[in-house]
C-alpha cells in the first residue's frame, strides 16, 4: 500500500503548537477536510482518548497517533512537520519532529496492520524523514512520499 494514495497536500502541514495535544489538533482540522472523515469532533476526541492511554511517539523524531472510528469512511492521513520537535513522551524520548496520523474505519482490522507496516517501514529510511523536512511546500514532500 502506498501512503500516498491515502494523502493529499492539503493534509501536510507545518505544526505551529509546541505541545503534544496541540499538534494533534492541529492533524485531526487537516483531516477534518478530508471526505472520509465523516465526524470530526468524534474523530479527534478517539484521537485525544487514544494518545492519553499510550503515546504514540516511536522514537527516530516520528509519531504515528492514530484511531479507528465509525464515521470514518476509509483510510486518511495527514502529516504534520516540527522543525523545532515537539515532546511526544516518545519511546526513546526524542521530539517528534513528524507525526503521521491516521484515520480509519473501526471495520477495517485487517487491512489497518497492512496500513501501519507500510507507513513505518517508508518512515523509519532516514533519508525520507529528512527530505521529507526539508521539502520547502507540501507539494514537495508529496513528491518525496511518491518517490
Amino acid at each position: 500500500m502506498k501512503i500516498s494514495a491515502l494523502l493529499s497536500a492539503d493534509r501536510i502541514v507545518d505544526l505551529k503548537s509546541p505541545d503534544r495535544d496541540g499538534a494533534l489538533r492541529e492533524l485531526c482540522a487537516a483531516m477534518a477536510t478530508s471526505k472520509n472523515i465523516g465526524d470530526a469532533k468524534a474523530f479527534q476526541k478517539a484521537i485525544l482518548d487514544r494518545e492519553a492511554i499510550l503515546s504514540t511517539g516511536i522514537g527516530l523524531g516520528l509519531a504515528m497517533p492514530h484511531a479507528k472510528v465509525a464515521s470514518v469512511k476509509d483510510f486518511t492521513l495527514a502529516i504534520g512537520r516540527s522543525k523545532s520537535g515537539i515532546e511526544w513522551e516518545s519511546l526513546d524520548g526524542a521530539p517528534v519532529h513528524i507525526a503521521v496520523m491516521i484515520g480509519a474505519n473501526d471495520k477495517q482490522a485487517s487491512e489497518y496492520t497492512k496500513v501501519l507496516a507500510a507507513i513505518v517501514t517508508r518512515m523509519k529510511d532516514e533519508s525520507v524523514r529528512k527530505r521529507l523536512m526539508a521539502a520547502p511546500r507540501p507539494d514537495d514532500a508529496m513528491k518525496v512520499l511518491t518517490e
